[in-house]
């Protein structure tokens, strides 16, 4: 994508006005395209199909084919259109099936409007991302779950392994570099290495690896 084509996004969700707000903080960005809207999850699957958007914006909860189901469908048939999670429903069980489904972000539906079109931005570039909060969640979510194979590091690097951490802990590149004294084009090729070794689509796959590995438990 350059960087003079607008990001097509597809908004899903099963209530009319939910669609039309998102839709009017979205069409005053001149980088963002809103190409079409679905009500459920199956209507969702044939607009990705019909339309080819860059982003989806995902309702969790809706008639019929629920946003997990949908996500999980749409990430195994077009790779390349990245699914972002909004929803009202602050609940654990919701956001790890959604990263397990494929979901390249969860963002809560109150959400400032500028960390949306973000999120989208961040999306649209193959870069997965957790809300603050969300990350926390995760954490503490992690304590106590049974750890997983944890060979599926073994590829790693002692610096791969603790830039790792750091993503999992929620810093963004330029914070992983203050931390580590090196720079951002340092951490942007360790990424870029993580992923590619642990076979992760984005980061957010990379920590979902690095709490089920066991990895934050050292």
């Amino acid at each position: 994508m350059s960087d003079t084509t607008p990001i097509r996004v597809l908004l899903v969700d099963d209530q009319e006005l939910i669609r039309a707000g998102f839709s009017m903080i979205l069409e005053i960005e001149d980088h963002i395209e809103v190409v079409g809207e679905a009500r459920d999850g199956d209507e969702a699957q044939r607009q990705v199909a019909a339309l080819s958007p860059d982003v989806v914006l995902m309702d969790v909860q809706m008639p019929g084919t629920d946003g997990i189901t949908a996500t999980e469908r749409i990430v195994a048939e077009h790779p390349d259109t990245r699914v972002l999670i909004l929803t009202t429903f602050d609940d654990d069980e919701y956001l790890f099936a959604a990263l397990q489904a494929g979901a390249s972000g969860f963002l809560l539906k109150n959400c400032p409007p500028e960390d949306l079109v973000s999120a989208i931005g961040l999306a649209a570039q193959g870069h997965g991302l957790l809300a603050p909060e969300v990350t926390r969640r995760v954490i503490a979510r992690s304590t106590g779950r049974a750890r997983g194979d944890a060979t599926v590091l073994d590829d790693l690097t002692d610096r791969e392994r603790d830039v790792l951490r750091a993503l999992a802990r929620g810093l963004s590149n330029a914070e992983i570099a203050a931390e580590m004294y090196v720079s951002s084009a340092t951490v942007k090729s360790h990424v870029s290495r993580i992923l590619t070794k642990l076979g992760a689509r984005d980061r957010v796959q990379a920590v979902i690896v690095a709490f089920e590995s066991g990895l934050m438990d050292d």
